[in-house]
């Protein structure tokens, strides 16, 4: 199969990369993009170096299957051209789970889903929803589920490369100073946080991604859980 991944050069990139080889699927060809910033670039693959194309100048002509993790904005402009040309793209973005025509699979749990793709594009659950469906389907089925009430722990990597360099930075700050954080949360200034609402370093936030203004008092990540699960579950 002749495979494309768009957002190559981001840290899930990195993991599809080397999924592939770890599984070894069988990848004829392969071809990277990233945006613009990272075009250019080289990759190393197997035994050779690939250049990073850029997405926004792509052909994808030849490509079977794209795995597109470059972000929802990127994923919804850039789905339907790679389908134009016949390639079934899996997108790992929250982009578009919810549309009614595109299948939003967990394999373990409704992999039948992939058997009608109308659009060319598979989608997959958000993380927490990913992990939770195996059990809950099961349950769903023997029992059927009316309500449930889940506790999440997320980590820094949710937010990306860029919440990872913020721990790391804030961390590497502290080292010197970290057992004053004992009695004094706030005896060490970490400065203005970037991607996550407070210091992360030596932290726990009782705060997973932004909340969403329905009246329910819930975090977007909780949004994505309730609504994702009812759609592979057909509640």
């Amino acid at each position: 199969m002749n495979i494309a991944v768009v957002g190559a050069t981001g840290q899930v990139g990195g993991v599809i990369r080397a999924l592939l080889i770890e599984r070894c699927f069988p990848v004829k060809k392969i071809r990277f993009f990233a945006s613009s910033r990272s075009a250019g670039s080289t990759i190393s693959w197997q035994d050779h170096q690939i250049i990073v194309e850029d997405v926004e100048n792509a052909n994808w002509n030849g490509v079977d299957i794209a795995l597109v993790s470059a972000g929802k904005e990127a994923s919804l402009e850039y789905a339907d051209s790679i389908t134009s040309t016949g390639a079934v793209v899996v997108d790992n973005s929250s982009g578009w789970r919810m549309d009614p025509e595109v299948p939003l699979v967990v394999p373990e749990v409704n992999a039948v889903e992939l058997n009608n793709i109308p659009k060319g594009i598979v989608a997959n659950p958000n993380c927490t929803t990913m992990v939770a469906m195996p059990v809950l389907a099961p349950l769903h089925t023997e029992s059927g589920l009316i309500s449930l009430t889940v506790s999440t722990y997320q980590a820094v990597s949710g937010a990306g490369l860029a919440g990872v360099e913020e721990l790391s930075n804030q961390v590497e700050f502290a080292s010197r100073e970290a057992s004053s954080l004992t009695h004094n949360g706030q005896a060490i200034n970490f400065g203005e946080p970037k991607s996550f609402p407070k210091a992360i370093a030596f932290n726990v936030l009782p705060q997973a991604g932004k909340f969403v203004d329905d009246g329910r008092n819930e975090t977007d990540e909780e949004q994505k859980l309730r609504n994702e699960t009812k759609k592979i579950l057909n509640i």
